[in-house]
């Protein structure tokens, strides 16, 4: 796998990079075992969260840890270009739905057009009746 790694020099850039290289092979293990499992479940369900959640969340897991114990942080940018290529592998044809928006039954929604109507009418009407009796108020 080639790494290209953009970065101005500085310590933190350093770390990154050393990072790399057994970062590289750590996040391999990690995919190795996430398309092992997700092998076991049937194709037509990747795209259906609850039934690969408990695989993905073991997945990001490994990549964290990994990370971490060759003191590198976690997310990076490695981890996001692997994950993103795992995505594109496992979940690139899943899309979503389009929703069609439905207008809500005549009733609700003359309902949900007058009740804010009357409130308006009736806050005008308590400001002008106060305003008239203002001398009492005050």
């Amino acid at each position: 796998m080639i790494i290209y790694v953009k970065c101005y020099p500085s310590l933190h850039c350093l770390v990154f990079l050393l990072c790399c290289t057994d970062m590289a092979w750590e996040m391999e293990v990690c995919g190795e075992g996430f398309k092992r499992d997700m092998a076991e479940i049937d194709p037509q369900y990747w795209c259906n969260l609850t039934h690969f959640i408990s695989v993905y969340h073991l997945f990001t897991m490994c990549t964290e840890t990994k990370s971490q114990s060759i003191n590198c942080y976690w997310p990076n940018p490695l981890v996001e270009r692997f994950i993103i290529r795992i995505h594109k592998h496992f979940f690139s044809n899943c899309t979503m739905e389009q929703v069609v928006l439905v207008d809500p039954p005549d009733d609700t929604l003359t309902i949900l057009i007058l009740i804010p109507v009357f409130l308006t009418l009736a806050m005008i009407a308590l400001v002008v009746w106060c305003s008239k009796r203002s001398d009492i108020l005050a």
